[in-house]
């Protein structure tokens, strides 16, 4: 994103139109983590906090914080919090740091949004109690027609100016890359890829699915009108990369995930 451009303006109701389909890759992860009893947990890019609520049921007993850049993401979180064990506050990953070394710090679908990423990931293991877990998930589509497609499309002539910085590049590592530099910092890691073919339903299903993530940094750029143009060209681009099928839309969708331990006592 370029230096001048305003952050993303979110909206948990767009983002939550494909719940089960994003759900599911943090159930997967946590499903991995393998902790008993963990005292003290963080989710960094908690978003709207319904995924938060599934960490305070595995683990009644835990204190979760849970933290998110966009004030819109975290006034809708406040409705599962649980008093003095589940607290949503609006802050900055880049800058998080824990009072006491906590036991699972667990990050879904959030770094890609941030520049340097792999400079946290070193510090985050260093803030973990001994037997703590790094736990997180990345978006590893960025090769893929959605996103191919949105980049060539803010390089047109028209759009050029204003949205050339904004189009979505590849930000993130594929999973060996995640490996060794964890390694490298003395953690045991496991790490792997998982491309989910998800079927969409409804008309221009994609469209709605990146309006409510990669969209967000262009649409908060535009006003109204020319965002309207904006989709009207993307979709068009979409409909014929992603045609409907008799049981609905499919769109293959690479995830990567991360677990990296630091050693007990």
């Amino acid at each position: 994103m370029s230096r001048q451009a305003a952050a993303p303006r979110w909206d948990p109701v767009q983002y939550g139109a494909f719940g089960d389909h994003r759900a599911r890759p943090f159930d997967e992860l946590l499903a991995r983590v393998d902790l008993t009893a963990p005292a003290r947990i963080a989710d960094l890019g908690c978003g709207s906090g319904e995924l938060t609520a599934r960490l305070a049921r595995r683990w009644p007993d835990a204190s979760i914080e849970a933290l998110d850049a966009s004030p819109e993401m975290i006034e809708a979180a406040r409705a599962h919090a649980i008093p003095g064990r589940l607290a949503f506050t609006v802050g900055d990953l880049t800058r998080w740091r824990p009072r006491t070394p906590v036991d699972l710090i667990i990050s879904n679908a959030a770094l890609h949004w941030i520049p340097g990423h792999t400079d946290l990931l070193p510090r985050w293991t260093g803030d973990l109690a001994p037997g703590g877990r790094l736990a997180f998930q990345v978006p590893g589509n960025h090769d893929a027609p959605s996103h191919a497609l949105l980049r060539e499309l803010c390089q047109a002539p028209r759009w050029r100016d204003r949205l050339g910085a904004l189009a979505p590049q590849r930000p993130v590592l594929d999973p060996q890359g995640y490996l060794d530099l964890l390694t490298r910092h003395g953690c045991a890691v496991d790490a792997w890829e998982t491309t989910y073919i998800q079927v969409l339903q409804g008309d221009d299903p994609v469209l709605e699915w990146v309006k409510g993530t990669t969209l967000r940094p262009i649409l908060t750029a535009l006003g109204t009108g020319e965002a309207q143009d904006f989709l009207d060209a993307y979709g068009a681009l979409l409909r014929d990369a992603y045609p409907p099928g008799p049981y609905g839309t499919a769109f293959p969708f690479r995830r990567v995930f991360v677990i990296a331990g630091r050693a007990g006592p």
